[in-house]
């Protein structure tokens, strides 16, 4: 609680520095207090930060990222807080605070009052250290908890970010076009981008025994069409879905498809050699355009 709270518990002021001289209260910040001794707890972590600036504060940025599941906790580091632009507040050597002109249209008022999902995300991604991470980090984060491109397209006209606006506007058009996994927005940044391949039809539909799905990536090429599936293993380990991506190849074989099949591994590990495969094959097909060296390309 803060001092004033205390104070209005009916604590006189001597009484509150008996307390804390005794050791039975903690300061915790500017003007709060722990009515306990020891580490503090998450929760209480976070509430101290909030109680310590005067005036409306949210969670944000790393903070707000934990709280919502974006993240792992970070418990370690210092709390980072938004509050309204002009606004008197400081931070400290554990609050870090940020002011925001939106203030009002991006926080959400709850028990612990945090900067929203999709503003959060926006945030993570503006403190990147350079463009493409900054475009990793939110179509990734966007995709991952099926955050619509709507609402960043919204987010990003509200704020206009200081840095890294054409990017973000990029990674919000790859999410309109159909980047829907973690995977699919790594491809897309690290394979097809950074090596100048063609932009493909993404979530392609396609009829296997009788059913609607989708095929990842589909390369439409004078000669052919191809079909890239990315594997991501941990939604590919059971026998029913095995089968159907069986199935699935054995579609695209009937169609005359030519197909390639990548897992995480490949296109994590060696986004320039799958590159490389995929340039190879499309340009079998009749792609004229050139393989782009990326600055990781040895």
């Amino acid at each position: 609680m803060t001092w004033q709270q205390a104070l209005a518990h009916g604590h006189t002021p001597d009484a509150i520095v008996a307390q804390v001289e005794g050791g039975r209260w903690t300061r915790r910040g500017r003007g709060v207090l722990a009515t306990f001794t020891g580490p503090l707890l998450p929760d209480a972590r976070l509430r101290a930060a909030l109680l310590s600036v005067p005036g409306p504060a949210a969670l944000s940025h790393r903070s707000a990222a934990a709280l919502l599941g974006l993240q792992r906790s970070a418990d370690a580091g210092p709390v980072h807080l938004t509050v309204p632009y002009g606004a008197s507040a400081r931070g400290g050597d554990h609050v870090v605070l940020h002011r925001s002109r939106a203030f009002a249209h991006i926080t959400v008022d709850a028990d612990l009052p945090y900067v929203s999902k999709v503003h959060t995300i926006l945030d993570l991604a503006v403190e990147a250290p350079d463009a493409r991470e900054a475009m990793r980090i939110l179509t990734a984060l966007a995709a991952a908890h099926r955050v619509p491109a709507s609402l960043f397209e919204r987010a990003i006209e509200l704020r206009r970010p200081r840095r890294y606006l054409r990017p973000l506007r990029d990674a919000v058009a790859l999410l309109r076009d159909g980047v829907g996994s973690v995977l699919e927005a790594d491809w897309a940044l690290d394979v097809e981008r950074a090596h100048g391949l063609p932009e493909p039809h993404r979530q392609a539909p396609v009829v296997v025994e009788g059913r609607r799905w989708a095929d990842d990536l589909l390369y439409a090429m004078p000669g052919g069409e191809l079909v890239v599936r990315l594997d991501g293993w941990r939604y590919h380990a059971d026998s029913r879905t095995a089968r159907r991506d069986r199935a699935r190849d054995n579609a695209a074989e009937i169609a005359h498809r030519a197909r390639m099949v990548f897992d995480w591994e490949e296109v994590h590990r060696q986004p320039c050699a799958v590159a490389s495969l995929v340039a190879r094959r499309l340009g079998e097909l009749g792609w004229s355009g050139e393989l782009v060296r990326c600055t990781a390309c040895s």
